[in-house]
């Protein structure tokens, strides 16, 4: 029996879409505004104490969008799912989603955590105004790891915005093409 290349992708597409929608419940992450807050301010004093940096850009940033957990899955097809919290002057103001979907060599499923400081009134407007943010699209974002965050100063901080992803668990192995979009939510 000989199978053709568009049935291996096909099995493969419905592979990931079980994987995507029974190994990764996204609707089970949904949590309180409560829970959101807690786990939030968790995960920023987890990466205080992990990146001096990170403190350092916070003492700056206009507010922080952290999203405390991201699942992420997939096999071929992917997708991430995770709800977040931003605040500003210390307290919760709103409430986010982050959702992405990918293609491309990809297999295995993640955690994270994913927090984005952002630094400039532009930045937060644009987030308050649009209907979304899709990342490569309005402010400019800054990824920021071990490197380049040896290099940040406060006369160094330049960028609409930072993000540090930490706390990953799982496996994930991934050459793909994502899009992520965050989108304000009721909690």
């Amino acid at each position: 029996m000989t199978t053709s290349r568009r049935d291996v992708h096909r099995h493969l597409a419905a592979a990931a879409l079980v994987l995507l929608t029974a190994g990764c419940p996204f609707a089970a992450l949904a949590a309180g505004a409560d829970d959101l807050d807690r786990d939030a301010q968790q995960a920023l004093q987890a990466i205080y104490q992990a990146n001096p940096t990170a403190e350092l850009i916070s003492r700056r940033a206009k507010a922080t969008l952290v999203f405390p957990k991201i699942v992420k899955a997939g096999l071929v097809f992917g997708g991430s799912y995770g709800e977040g919290v931003l605040t500003q002057r210390g307290k919760a103001s709103e409430y986010y989603n982050s959702v992405s979907a990918s293609w491309g060599w990809q297999a295995g499923a993640e955690t994270y955590t994913y927090i984005v400081f952002l630094m400039s009134d532009k930045a937060v407007s644009y987030l308050a105004r649009t209907q979304g943010w899709e990342f490569g699209v309005g402010p400019s974002i800054v990824v920021v790891n071990e490197g380049v965050a040896k290099n940040l100063s406060t006369s160094t901080l330049k960028d609409d915005a930072y993000a540090f992803i930490t706390d990953q668990q799982g496996l994930m192995a991934s050459l793909s093409i994502e899009g992520t979009k965050i989108s304000r939510i009721k909690r």
